[in-house]
């Protein structure tokens, strides 16, 4: 249902640098990266998409939105609190620690944080 994700970033480098940490986490791979663009994207070793996507917004305008969030998939709930972990060495910020959410669903284990640019990204697992 979904080709890819984008996230907008201002400060690409710092970005990247945070994301290239979370994302093996969640078994994500790097598919490429381009600091000149610049963009970088990655994926399941195994499919080519979905992809999830940073880089400069779109005519240089706040890429940070209110009420948005990208919900990534974990394979475990083990790679939940992984994910949520390394995201906060690197500067995160919590917005909700890794635990079940019954509200959602009996199984649902998820974890929420912002970046560096204030994007709000969950990790969960419906395990």
């Amino acid at each position: 249902m979904i080709s890819h994700v984008f996230i907008g970033v201002a400060e690409f480098a710092r970005a990247f640098d945070f994301y290239a940490a979370v994302m093996p986490e969640l078994g994500l791979a790097l598919k490429f990266s381009d600091p000149a663009k610049p963009w970088a994207g990655w994926m399941k070793p195994d499919s080519p998409r979905p992809l999830f996507l940073i880089g400069h917004p779109f005519a240089g305008r706040h890429a940070a939105g209110n009420g948005q969030m990208t919900a990534l998939l974990a394979p475990s709930r083990a790679a939940v609190e992984r994910a949520h972990a390394t995201a906060l060495a690197h500067g995160a910020t919590c917005e909700g620690a890794p635990g079940l959410r019954p509200e959602y669903h009996a199984r649902y284990y998820g974890a929420y944080f912002r970046d560096s640019e204030g994007n709000k990204l969950c990790v969960c697992c419906h395990e």
